[in-house]
């Protein structure tokens, strides 16, 4: 650490305390050559939370991108905080992560789940981009196995109706 005064490089310690919820140490020093006391603030450095992308570049890990591609699935279909809260989660995800990363593919496929149990529409809107739909038959495909899924819980519920 160097005096901010002279800019000697050797300094004593003179008083430490833990500060911000023990999030930094605030360390009183004192220069060895011109007396002079400052102040400095150690913190642990976080680990950013990373997506490896497909060609294997990695960025970080933006919620606003996440929530700007929701919103766009979402249109009107799904209220604000529902949007919010499943971009939270898919950032808690990363962050519980190994190594504090996940693919652009896992993050994609979470999203796509949560969408899947939210709005089946914003589900194959932001399927559509996501497994990049080339015609109507990739549409038709996605919303085929949709409707297989939703069917045996209906068939389900007929029964319980009519006992």
């Amino acid at each position: 650490m160097k005096c901010p005064y002279c800019g000697n490089p050797e300094d004593r310690v003179v008083d430490s305390r833990e500060s911000r919820e023990g999030e930094v140490i605030r360390r009183r020093r004192e220069c060895t050559r011109c007396g002079r006391r400052f102040t400095s603030y150690e913190a642990v450095e976080e680990i950013p939370c990373m997506v490896v992308k497909k060609n294997g570049d990695r960025e970080v890990f933006d919620r606003d991108k996440v929530l700007s591609g929701l919103k766009k699935a979402c249109g009107t279909r799904v209220a604000e905080e529902k949007i919010g809260a499943i971009a939270d989660r898919v950032g808690a995800l990363v962050a519980k992560s190994p190594d504090r990363e996940l693919t652009a593919a896992e993050i994609g496929e979470v999203l796509m789940e949560e969408l899947k149990r939210e709005d089946h529409v914003a589900f194959v809107r932001f399927a559509s981009v996501y497994r990049d739909f080339q015609d109507t038959r990739d549409f038709v495909k996605e919303v085929r196995a949709l409707l297989r899924k939703r069917a045996p819980a209906k068939r389900r519920k007929k029964v319980r109706e009519a006992r």
